[in-house]
């Protein structure tokens, strides 16, 4: 047996089951270093995608440039989709110096964290008004670093935490992100805001505004430096040193897909990872056009929609965490798609009610609280797929495509069904998508497919 067939086999046995742990155990679990420095990477990784996105719109639209060209910006988002291409570089290339000193996650993280300020410098000297395509290449190598960043954030974070620790530490990432998309919207905006208020020109405002969303990745690379490389990172490395670089890609991009594929009901694996969240991402494509075409205003959806929203899913988030901790990862899976599911029946409520602020915050907490436990649970699964450390960036990466298949193609006929079937009836079937979700875990679970990850509890 070769040297990676070996760390693939010792990656894959199943892990013993920690004994229930109590609330105050729970707790505690967030404040564990580990835990902390994903957390931190958790804010790196949600800051810069708003650059490169809704913040950018806005500069745009104040410089002037034609909504037709705005509108095309939502292809900059393409390397966050298409990012498992190059993540099994990430898994296999050694960066020069950065792999010796800091080692071989630690060595990307820093490098594509240094590559993101100097992108968000570039989009920061651009000048929309007089060259919007310069711009939109300059926010294009931006999603593409941060896109790099969230390979290997992803594959860190799955290889640093012990399994007792996995679900808070995605709780923990997901709370910071949305902080880190938070600063880099709202914050943007305002810091933009008060330099136009000191008297700056709004050209050189927005230049400075991005300036500082540019320091505030310091913060990413502090949390690398203090980090420790990940056990599993470092017998990886050893594996394949005697590999060259072709060798090592190959072996990434090729073993992602075989050994994957070579586990007992692997395609009901994937057809349950593409519909663990259809339920969310079907009712999630509407909730805009709903909530204004009942009649609510623009700020009510910015205060409840967003604000409240945001609380909710924060709260979600570590509630989520909690009950992976708690319960096996089966059973924490059936709690999850069963409460984000039946969620969408307060839109339904809410259809019924009319406007009501009060009914809307209501419904807005409900399905962003239960949608978060349902996000939380559903990435410590898919963390537990990715065992290997050969090319856990890659799986991963490949993983979440998957997962976004929903999101992105399988929800795109839900306005053609809200109009034909009307608001009260179109949540009441955003309930119904998710029974073939449940059907499959259901099925996995009979034919032993979580013990086979191991009886773990996460």
């Amino acid at each position: 047996m070769t040297a990676p067939e070996a760390l693939s086999d010792a990656s894959a046995k199943p892990l013993a089951a920690p004994a229930a742990t109590s609330w105050r155990d729970g707790l505690a679990v967030y404040l564990q270093p580990r835990v902390l420095i994903v957390l931190l990477l958790g804010f790196s990784s949600g800051l810069p995608l708003a650059l490169s996105g809704s913040t950018l719109q806005v500069w745009m639209k104040e410089a002037g440039v034609d909504l037709g060209t705005i509108g095309l910006l939502a292809l900059i988002g393409t390397p966050y989709t298409l990012k498992f291409l190059w993540a099994p570089l990430v898994d296999a290339l050694h960066v020069p110096l950065f792999t010796q000193v800091f080692g071989r996650r630690r060595g990307w993280l820093l490098l594509s964290q240094l590559l993101l300020i100097a992108a968000i410098v570039v989009l920061a000297v651009a000048d929309p008004a007089r060259s919007p395509w310069f711009a939109a290449f300059a926010a294009l190598l931006v999603a593409t670093a941060s896109s790099t960043q969230d390979i290997v954030v992803d594959a860190f974070r799955v290889e640093s935490l012990p399994e007792s620790e996995q679900a808070a530490g995605m709780a923990s990432y997901v709370a910071a992100y949305r902080v880190g998309m938070l600063v880099s919207t709202a914050g943007a905006l305002f810091i933009v805001s008060g330099f136009e208020s000191a008297g700056l020109a709004r050209p050189s405002a927005w230049m400075w505004g991005y300036m500082v969303m540019a320091t505030l990745v310091v913060i990413g690379i502090v949390t690398s430096l203090a980090a420790t490389e990940p056990v599993q990172s470092r017998g990886a490395e050893a594996a394949t040193h005697t590999q060259n670089a072709a060798e090592r890609v190959l072996h990434a991009a090729l073993g992602a897909f075989s050994e994957f594929l070579s586990r007992k009901d692997a395609l009901a694996a994937l057809a349950f990872v593409v519909l663990f969240k259809f339920t969310d991402a079907f009712s999630g494509t509407m909730t805009a056009p709903f909530v204004i075409d009942l009649g609510f205003s623009k700020v009510d959806y910015a205060a409840i929609v967003k604000g409240v929203g945001l609380a909710a899913t924060l709260i979600g988030g570590f509630a989520g965490g909690f009950v992976a901790r708690r319960y096996s990862l089966a059973t924490s899976l059936w709690i999850g798609g069963v409460l984000q599911a039946v969620a969408n029946l307060s839109f339904s409520w809410l259809a019924h009610v009319g406007v009501d602020q009060w009914a809307l915050a209501l419904a807005i907490t409900a399905e962003n609280f239960t949608s978060a436990i349902g996000t939380v649970i559903f990435v410590a699964y898919l963390s537990a797929l990715c065992r290997n450390p050969l090319h856990t960036a890659t799986q991963y990466a490949l993983l979440t495509a998957l997962a976004a298949v929903g999101r992105t193609y399988l929800s795109s006929g839900a306005g053609y069904i809200a109009k034909a079937v009307g608001w009260q009836v179109f949540f009441v079937i955003c309930v119904l998508v998710a029974i073939p979700s449940l059907i499959l875990l259901l099925w996995l679970q009979r034919r032993g497919h979580f013990d086979e990850l191991g009886p773990v509890r996460v």
